[in-house]
């Protein structure tokens, strides 16, 4: 059960959800729809997969009360429903929000096992935004009353792990790290479609969600210093995604007169999406250190380091657990400096290369996919049996 994204285009989810199916479960996917995936049911590589609409889109307190409200009843009916019809051992729910083990809680009654797989780390994010206010404190009552209703918790990287163990009170034998790694099998680099680099000899890459935390504003400031102050015109800044921050990105863009150094592409999936980050000569994981940032592992590191794509970031605490010496780090968390780390790359073509390597050789030792495949399942298999191989029913 997810809220954020619907699936597949929620990758780590449909991983999780086709690992599970391999090992001999049988899988529903209860998620919102969305766009390209605007079905209400349907069977998608042997998974259940219910989609509920999200009639209302938050913004603000109020909004995203609305929001989280409707979803919540969206998702606690098809619950009902998937009951009625073939029941279920487990619920495995997918934070933000953190109210989501709310639709799960009656089902614990039932003896239906609960998952709690811990994603984002919503108040550091509210933290990160807002400051230390009131809702902080409520946001830290809900995630610990997600702990304390989940009979296991899947942590996405260590940082979060001891976030369970120490606030969230619960026994280490109880909490499994499982990294959102992609499977490398789906990552492939194809002919790359050069039209988004606008004849420049350089592509600077950002993919993924364009949201007010994931610092797009620091990478359109590191982009003035590249022109202004290192005298860098021969780059093309290429941003793959969507998100509510789009708008005043492109705003931003355009009031600082980089529209011809920026290409837009919006969301993109299989063929067009591998075309487009093959023709990434470097790629950029903007995100400003916050107490959220932090602590989060970026998909982008996976992504680009797979493909070995040289990247250039702020030094997070999880980007560097990551990645080591494998990426080309700003000094200190001003765009100018994260400008300075892009620019050595852009410069030193060979030094591009030499980067390039490194991330896709810690990529091939370090991320593998396997792992976590096999660390899913052991959470699991501790819950309950395995259950039985489908060739033997």
């Amino acid at each position: 059960m997810v809220e954020n994204l619907p699936v597949p285009l929620d990758r780590h989810v449909w991983q999780q959800a086709i690992a599970l199916r391999d090992a001999g479960w049988r899988v529903s996917v209860i998620c919102p729809k969305g766009k390209g995936a605007r079905a209400g049911r349907e069977i998608l590589e042997g998974i259940d997969v219910y989609r509920h609409p999200l009639p209302l889109e938050g913004s603000g307190l109020t909004g995203y009360a609305l929001e989280y409200s409707a979803a919540l009843a969206c998702e606690f009916w098809l619950l009902i429903r998937i009951f009625l019809k073939q029941g279920f051992d487990v619920i495995h729910a997918c934070n933000p929000p953190d109210l989501i083990f709310l639709a799960a809680a009656p089902f614990k009654l039932l003896g239906v096992r609960f998952i709690f797989d811990h994603h984002d780390l919503a108040p550091e994010l509210y933290e990160s935004r807002f400051g230390n206010r009131p809702l902080h404190k409520i946001l830290l009552w809900l995630e610990a009353l997600s702990f304390r209703m989940a009979d296991h918790v899947i942590s996405s990287n260590e940082s979060f792990r001891e976030i369970a163990l120490k606030r969230g009170g619960k026994r280490p034998e109880c909490v499994s790290v499982v990294h959102t790694i992609p499977d490398t099998s789906r990552l492939k680099r194809v002919a790359p479609d050069r039209s988004a680099r606008a004849g420049r000899g350089v592509v600077v890459g950002y993919l993924g969600v364009i949201g007010f935390q994931d610092g797009l504003d620091h990478l359109v400031d590191a982009a003035v210093s590249l022109r202004d102050d290192y005298g860098q015109e021969d780059f093309q800044v290429v941003v793959v995604g969507d998100g509510p921050a789009l708008a005043s990105t492109r705003d931003q863009v355009s009031k600082l007169g980089l529209e011809a150094h920026f290409t837009f592409t919006g969301y993109l999936s299989g063929e067009a999406l591998w075309a487009h980050l093959s023709d990434f000569d470097i790629g950029v994981i903007p995100d400003p250190r916050t107490p959220f940032n932090d602590r989060i592992s970026m998909n982008k590191v996976f992504e680009y380091s797979a493909l070995g794509i040289p990247i250039a970031s702020y030094p997070l605490t999880e980007t560097v657990r990551l990645l080591g010496d494998a990426a080309v780090y700003a000094a200190e968390g001003s765009p100018r400096a994260l400008a300075t780390a892009i620019g050595s790359l852009i410069a030193d073509p060979d030094y591009r290369g030499a980067m390039a390597r490194q991330a896709l050789a810690v990529a091939e030792a370090r991320f593998n996919w396997d792992r976590e495949r096999a660390a899913l399942l052991a959470a699991y298999d501790g819950l309950m049996p395995p259950p039985a191989d489908p060739a033997d029913l």
